[in-house]
């Protein structure tokens, strides 16, 4: 039941995305199928029919061929379109609303403390992102559309064999939709585990071979290469058994809508001749009957494949449904006000992390000036970072108030993507045009080096920025961070593993740019701390020192740092 519940949930953010398309899909698999049906039916009926004509001279010569010709060939087209119409608009309004759940998603793992959490499990994030939300798209393309067109056909298909004979359309019509939901429901009900165990061992085996595949050097070292080996082939195997188990199911269902089809046609054969005997109808009536009869089942087979994924589709409707509830239940975060006496204002914050017993920051505040410079500095573990998180809004105080005007996060990673260099600067400001993208390149001190490339800004970096020294990646970043022009800049130790001549280069020019900003420096670098205007010493949790460029303890501050 639970699984339900959750299911409901995710139909509903489905038909909240693009209702009308939703809609249209369903009605036009309804019309490919009684199209389908129509057109059988109508075979049959001119095939029989022309033949009895065809059985003397005089009937011959009345027979109207040209309209139930006519009739094959529009129903041929008309089926022909619509699925054609079916497939254009279900899979278009799913890749739609898949895309706005994936944006909903990202949404809320980008929330308060979800980055931070991600951070130990970051490939949890890269399987709801894809695997599971893909996952979704068999809720409404082999689930909802078929069951809403095999019952639309069941009902209509009911109700013309019941313009024949009533008996014979209320028991087709009870026994279509009796076998028709049994066999899927019986199907997804065996199917449930091995599906799940499928997306398991799915998820293991794309793990452990990234894990192959990016950490061989480390495997190497540590003697565990044919261990990994060893554990990817295993994974491999329970995906195998999983998937041998579900083309077992598969090929079962498929048994039974055969069965359940002729046992239906041996019936409606029956009745037909049972009916055409009494004179109750004609045979070409008769045949009309047993040929629908025949594709009416059709429509049902279509459930198959959705009825081995429901289990999937439960299992990521269970995991997704927190996730997107969360997010769309949490507004967006207020935009601060512009007049703001300072650029930050943070007054008496309590910061504690999950399962944390002490608080990482307790009833600490600090003010930033507009256009001022400030350099956190102490030990690590102290709380710098955490006070830049704070700041940027990547997490919330358990207590206290924190107002800022826009600001820009320069962490110690440069988190650079398989993209151009033109993407990798647009996720800054994708407004931003060639020429402010070449400024901000210029001002970071990659100028010369785009120029030199044949593509330009069209050039394509590797995964994580392959292709750029860590110099140039660092400037990449940087440039980013000028893009964004905005009021406020925090960096995370911005020249960390830089040589000594980059990371004086990176200096100058931030200073360069930033004199009308505000910037808050975390730094264990002296060279780092000389840009500031103070100097705010973090030792567990509390600000124990804030000293003004000129004062009494100022250079006692610069001189705990290490030296360039």
């Amino acid at each position: 039941m639970s699984g339900m519940r959750h299911l409901r949930t995710v139909l509903a953010l489905f038909w909240s995305g693009n209702r009308p398309m939703l809609a249209a899909g369903a009605a036009l698999a309804l019309t490919t199928a009684l199209a389908g049906i129509a057109l059988l039916g109508l075979s049959g009926w001119f095939i029989t029919a022309t033949a009895i004509a065809g059985a003397s001279l005089a009937t011959a010569l009345v027979f109207d061929v040209f309209a139930p010709a006519a009739g094959i060939r529009f129903l041929a087209l008309a089926r022909t379109a619509s699925r054609y119409g079916e497939r254009l608009v279900t899979h278009d309004a799913t890749l739609q609303v898949l895309a706005r759940l994936r944006e909903r998603l990202f949404r809320s793992f980008a929330g308060d403390e979800a980055a931070r959490r991600l951070a130990a499990r970051p490939a949890r994030l890269l399987f709801r992102l894809t695997v599971d939300i893909d996952a979704l798209d068999s809720l409404y393309l082999r689930v909802v559309v078929p069951l809403a067109a095999a019952v639309g056909s069941a009902l209509v298909t009911a109700l013309v064999l019941g313009l024949i004979a009533p008996v014979l359309g209320a028991g087709i019509g009870a026994a279509l939709i009796v076998a028709g939901l049994a066999i899927p429901a019986a199907a997804a009900a065996r199917a449930k585990k091995p599906a799940r165990r499928r997306a398991h061992a799915l998820e293991v085996l794309r793990a452990r071979t990234i894990d192959l595949m990016r950490g061989q050097s480390d495997l190497v070292m540590a003697n565990r290469l044919a261990a990994q080996a060893a554990a990817v082939s295993a994974a491999d195997a329970r995906l195998a058994g999983a998937e041998d188990a579900l083309n077992r199911i598969e090929t079962g269902t498929g048994l039974a809508f055969a069965i359940a089809g002729a046992g239906l046609v041996a019936v409606t054969l029956v009745a037909a001749a049972m009916l055409a005997e009494n004179g109750a109808i004609g045979a070409s009536v008769a045949a009309l009957a047993v040929f629908v009869a025949l594709a009416s089942l059709e429509p049902f087979t279509a459930l198959r494949r959705g009825a081995l994924e429901f289990g999937r589709v439960l299992l990521s409707a269970r995991r997704l449904r927190p996730k997107l509830e969360e997010a769309a239940g949490t507004s967006p975060r207020p935009s601060m006000p512009s007049n703001l006496l300072h650029a930050v204002e943070i007054d008496g914050v309590t910061v504690r992390y999950d399962a944390a017993g002490c608080p990482v920051l307790a009833g600490q505040s600090l003010i930033v000036g507009k256009g001022e410079h400030v350099a956190l500095i102490g030990a690590s573990g102290a709380g710098k970072s955490t006070l830049l998180s704070l700041i940027a809004g990547e997490i919330a105080p358990e207590a206290g108030t924190v107002a800022t005007l826009p600001a820009t996060l320069l962490t110690q990673r440069s988190e650079l993507f398989h993209d151009t260099l033109r993407g990798n600067l647009a996720l800054a400001r994708a407004d931003a045009g060639e020429a402010g993208m070449l400024d901000a390149l210029h001002a970071a001190g990659l100028g010369p080096f785009v120029a030199s490339l044949p593509d330009g800004l069209d050039t394509v970096l590797g995964e994580g920025g392959i292709g750029l020294s860590a110099g140039q990646a660092r400037r990449l970043a940087l440039a980013r961070l000028l893009l964004r022009d905005t009021c406020v800049w925090l960096l995370d130790e911005p020249t960390e593993g830089l040589d000594g001549a980059t990371a004086r280069d990176v200096i100058e020019r931030l200073d360069a740019r930033a004199q009308d900003r505000a910037l808050v420096i975390v730094t264990h670098v002296r060279r780092e701390a000389e840009l500031a205007d103070r100097i705010v010493l973090v030792e567990g949790g509390r600000i124990v020192a804030d000293a003004a460029r000129g004062s009494e303890g100022h250079e006692e501050l610069l001189g705990r740092l290490r030296p360039d």
